[in-house]
């Protein structure tokens, strides 16, 4: 009987899952919608009013994006008095839609990342997950990595999209 060699297992290929960084909070979007009067006007007298009344707790570890959904001119300072009331309570606050929010949830935790980690590495960036990963974030991933990694691969380690690999040259002229 032949031994199954399992030549994944022996390849030296480093897996990064870009799911292990999702961060589990709640996703809330906050549309300043519901702060206008008529649908059209931000009354700045009833909109403080509405800041000091709020239950803002209702945030706490919450990831919040902030909108306005409406065809309407919202002054820059509602969204920065709205990101003031959140900033205590919410994990993460950020302008924008869902999407947004969470783009800027999976830079924070790439910002993490210690690219040295992969310094000389062959590296495969996973390609399925459960979660959704923005696409913002394999392009952050990629730009942060191509740098140190000896290769970058998309997908699975058996089945892989080659990326990126450094140029024998340049490891040559790293080591001079």
């Amino acid at each position: 009987m032949e031994e199954i060699i399992n030549r994944v297992a022996k390849s030296g290929l480093v897996t990064l899952d870009l799911e292990d960084y999702y961060h589990p909070g709640a996703r809330v979007l906050y549309d300043l919608k519901e702060n206008l009067f008529m649908g059209m006007i931000l009354k700045e007298k009833d909109f403080r009013e509405f800041l000091k009344s709020h239950d803002w707790a209702q945030y706490k570890g919450q990831n919040v994006a902030i909108t306005c959904t409406e065809d309407a001119i919202i002054p820059t300072w509602a969204y920065m008095l709205l990101a003031l009331h959140l900033e205590p309570h919410a994990n993460s606050v950020v302008f924008g839609n869902l999407n947004d929010l969470e783009e800027k949830l999976y830079f924070d935790a790439i910002n993490q990342i210690n690219p040295e980690d992969y310094r000389d590495a062959r590296v495969v960036v996973k390609g399925c997950s459960k979660h959704p990963v923005p696409t913002a974030a394999y392009v952050e991933i990629t730009r942060k990595l191509q740098p140190v990694a000896q290769t970058l691969m998309f997908g699975e380690p058996c089945s892989t999209v080659p990326l990126y690999k450094r140029p024998k040259n340049t490891q040559e002229a790293v080591n001079a």
